[in-house]
């Protein structure tokens, strides 16, 4: 039997089931992009806040490349358990508030008719990085990115996240043009401004005429995500029908810490967040920056160099004496680049760090290097770059920064200490093969030009500030390997201090 409506009364008592009936629920919120993150994270607040406040808040999820999660959650009726592992024992919850689950390219004129609905009062937003198929930096789309220009060819058939949400919009306008609030929750740093940037200037193209409109009714808060979703194993589908008594096809794994911080600024109503852990803030930005160079900084840097160095997850890495002082130094040169906090949200930085270490190291979520360091050509400017940047204006060194530069550079050669090929995952995957078969086994020329690809790493990868320590570190890493050269870091920093 499989976890539906049907079978939820006959649960065991140790799971946790919706405090609410989820077949009365109707659609508020559209989700496009519904992988693992969205079930662990943001379905689990609202899930929470209709329990704890009630409302039609049920989630239309959508996928826009794969059908695989509308076929693991449609036979359940949406329902999904999220497994939460600690040192102790695992927790498990079912999650009621996905409504329905959509696929794009199957299903375009339902999703575009969820979203022109007036009942739905919300579009969240998780595609990654590299899904918006944009220029982050100047906040414009990539007009000759395959998926934005057969969108602005074929109107009517969008394939990437802008296409279908700006065909969403545009039906909205014809049909009511009720006020939208559309939420993006990917590692962008302004994230709320950067989707408005990249919506406008996609319409501007496609759909002029509702630009004034798009201007006075639609609202693009800024948010904060945290949590730590490790992929779905096998292993957890075996385990969720042990602890569910029925199959779950969609179960997601995810540690115990979770955090949302959103901008107070909607065009209308959502749910009540606030009441179930969320921060509604007035400025997003000094709590969305101190996650990104810290956490996806620091996760960034083991997911590299801890797969040279042969581990296969953060936690064996983390666990490493020098790595976690490497660690400890990324965000030591981070935390300087901060914003301030306002004093009401009383943010302790040193125990942000602690406890980010305490975090990763937590072998149960079983979360692997491989799967971190995908993309890395859309991560490592918000991560790293732009941190870089920030120290070597104010005259500050970027010692551990450059290591893990030179760690990410040393990983897209595609091929590991052994010699045997790595699958590098990355929109750039292409050019990086290329420059490495120009320049066989040879660090320095391999850096060099890697360092010059304007859109990573634009004017810093021409730094001598920048570029030398990276060079030397690339080198390091050639010659010695990731965990001699981590070695050699450490016992330079414990030394130096």
């Amino acid at each position: 039997m499989r976890l539906n409506l049907s079978s939820l009364a006959t649960l065991p008592a140790h799971v946790q089931r919706p405090a609410y009936n989820p077949a009365s629920l109707e659609v508020g919120i559209v989700h496009l992009g519904i992988g693992a993150f969205h079930r662990a994270h943001q379905a689990v607040y609202t899930d929470d806040a209709i329990a704890a406040a009630g409302g039609d808040w049920g989630i239309c999820g959508v996928s826009l490349k794969t059908p695989t999660v509308r076929d693991q959650l449609v036979p359940q009726n949406g329902l999904y358990s999220v497994r939460t592992v600690a040192r102790g024992p695992d927790a498990w919850r079912v999650v009621g508030s996905v409504h329905e689950v959509l696929f794009s390219p199957d299903q375009l004129a339902d999703v575009v008719a969820r979203i022109a609905r007036a009942e739905t009062k919300i579009v969240t937003i998780t595609v990654t990085e590299k899904g918006y198929c944009a220029n982050v930096a100047k906040r414009e789309p990539l007009w000759d990115h395959a998926d934005i220009a057969n969108d602005l060819l074929h109107a009517n058939a969008p394939v990437s996240v802008l296409g279908v949400l700006a065909l969403g919009l545009f039906e909205r306008f014809r049909k009511r043009g009720e006020p939208l609030t559309v939420m993006c929750c990917d590692n962008l740093p302004e994230n709320g401004a950067v989707l408005e940037s990249l919506l406008h200037h996609f319409v501007q193209r496609q759909y002029p005429q509702i630009m004034p409109w798009l201007r006075d009714n639609v609202r693009f808060p800024s948010s904060m995500v945290d949590r730590i979703v490790p992929a779905t194993k096998p292993e957890d589908r075996t385990d969720a029908a042990t602890a569910l008594g029925v199959a779950d096809e969609g179960v997601v794994r995810a540690e115990p810490f979770s955090q949302w911080v959103i901008e107070d600024n909607f065009a209308g109503a959502r749910p009540a967040w606030e009441k179930v852990g969320a921060q509604l803030v007035a400025d997003v930005r000094p709590y969305e920056k101190m996650k990104l160079r810290l956490l996806n900084g620091s996760h960034s840097l083991m997911a590299y160099l801890g797969f040279l160095a042969g581990f296969e997850t953060i936690a064996e890495t983390v666990t490493n004496a020098s790595f976690a002082r490497l660690v400890d130094a990324l965000m030591v040169e981070a935390a300087s680049t901060l914003e301030p906090f306002p004093a009401s949200a009383n943010v302790d930085v040193a125990a942000y760090r602690a406890q980010l270490i305490e975090r990763f190291a937590n072998p149960n979520t079983g979360h692997r290097c491989a799967q971190i360091a995908t993309d890395g050509s859309q991560k490592i400017p918000q991560r790293w770059l732009a941190v870089a940047s920030d120290r070597l204006a104010r005259g500050l060194d970027v010692s551990a920064l450059a290591l893990a530069t030179a760690g990410w550079i040393r990983y897209v050669y595609g091929k590991d200490e052994v010699d045997i090929p790595i699958n590098i995952n990355d929109p750039l995957a292409t050019e990086f093969a290329a420059i490495a078969t120009k320049h066989p086994y040879d660090a320095l020329s391999f850096a060099d030009a890697v360092l010059r690809i304007e859109p990573i790493f634009g004017a810093l990868g021409r730094n001598p500030a920048f570029a030398a320590p990276v060079k030397r570190w690339v080198s390091a890493l050639f010659r010695e390997g990731a965990l001699a050269a981590v070695d050699s870091f450490s016992a330079d920093t414990a030394f130096s201090r």
